[in-house]
């Protein structure tokens, strides 16, 4: 069964996950990719000196190495390591047991093990 989590409790599940290799998926309007990704920490930041409504408020951070597919369905190198999602007042987020997903406005992400 789906429920919503609070940002604290949807952070203190998914840092259980620190060390393990996750799949992270981005569904957005005419946009989908999928990165998969040795999770190593978990960290939120937070920018209060935006220059525009496009760069988020806040934003959760996945610190790790990995690959991301890019739109020739290849793999290739992050090019950081950090793969961040933007929050917003009104994100969801939720766990099912096996996968999060975090809703914003602007589209879907979902992290699941891959170990």
């Amino acid at each position: 069964m789906d429920h919503y989590l609070t940002i604290e409790k949807f952070n203190k599940l998914l840092t259980k996950w620190n060390g393990r290799t996750v799949r992270v998926s981005k569904q957005e309007i005419d946009d989908y990719d999928e990165t998969i990704m040795n999770l190593e920490a978990v960290s939120y930041e937070s920018n209060p000196h935006r220059l525009d409504e496009y760069t988020p408020l806040y934003s959760l951070q996945l610190n790790g190495t990995g690959q991301v597919e890019n739109s020739a369905h290849n793999m290739e190198e992050l090019p950081s390591a950090v793969y961040e999602i933007p929050l917003e007042d009104s994100s969801l987020y939720q766990f099912d047991g096996s996968r999060f997903s975090l809703t914003t406005d602007r589209g879907i992400y979902t992290i699941e093990l891959m170990d």
